[in-house]
């Protein structure tokens, strides 16, 4: 495909979601048949003109993945990390995230955990392991954990 169709083609994607520098680098490689230099180009025209930003889009995958799916901060770090966002972004995009409202997100998590393991002997080493995989850290599991204890 020619670089101005691609170019166009993301431009108009762009403008309705966000996308990562990586991604739309990856997806026009592809488009140009393996043409690293028209996809670098493509990319560089892009983030010039704002059609994508590393860090709006990691504030919205932050965003996104903590409050609607429940993810963690080590979950969200690790997922961004990979898509090659800068430490910068995703400090960043990770201070938007409420700690109060992930809090009370991991304890609805949990709970709803807990009434599926009623009676499980290793009750507690599941949900440990359930809120980890999360993406919370040892700490914010453990918190959570004894406040559904003290609330029950």
């Amino acid at each position: 495909m020619e670089e101005q169709k691609v170019l166009a083609r993301w431009q108009r994607q762009c403008s309705k979601a966000e996308y990562c520098s990586a991604d739309v680098f990856r997806k026009a490689l592809k488009a140009l048949d393996g043409d690293r230099e028209a996809a670098a180009r493509v990319v560089a025209s892009l983030v010039k003109d704002r059609f994508v930003d590393d860090a709006r889009y990691a504030s919205a995958y932050a965003r996104e993945k903590a409050s609607i799916q429940g993810w963690g901060p080590v979950k969200i770090r690790f997922q961004l990390r990979a898509k090659g966002i800068s430490e910068a972004s995703i400090a960043a995009a990770l201070s938007e995230v409420e700690p109060e409202k992930a809090s009370d997100k991991l304890d609805r998590l949990l709970s709803a955990k807990a009434r599926t393991l009623a009676g499980d002997p290793q009750y507690r080493l599941k949900l440990l392991k359930f809120g980890l995989s999360r993406g919370y850290d040892y700490d914010q599991v453990e918190a959570s954990l004894e406040r559904i204890k003290n609330n029950s």
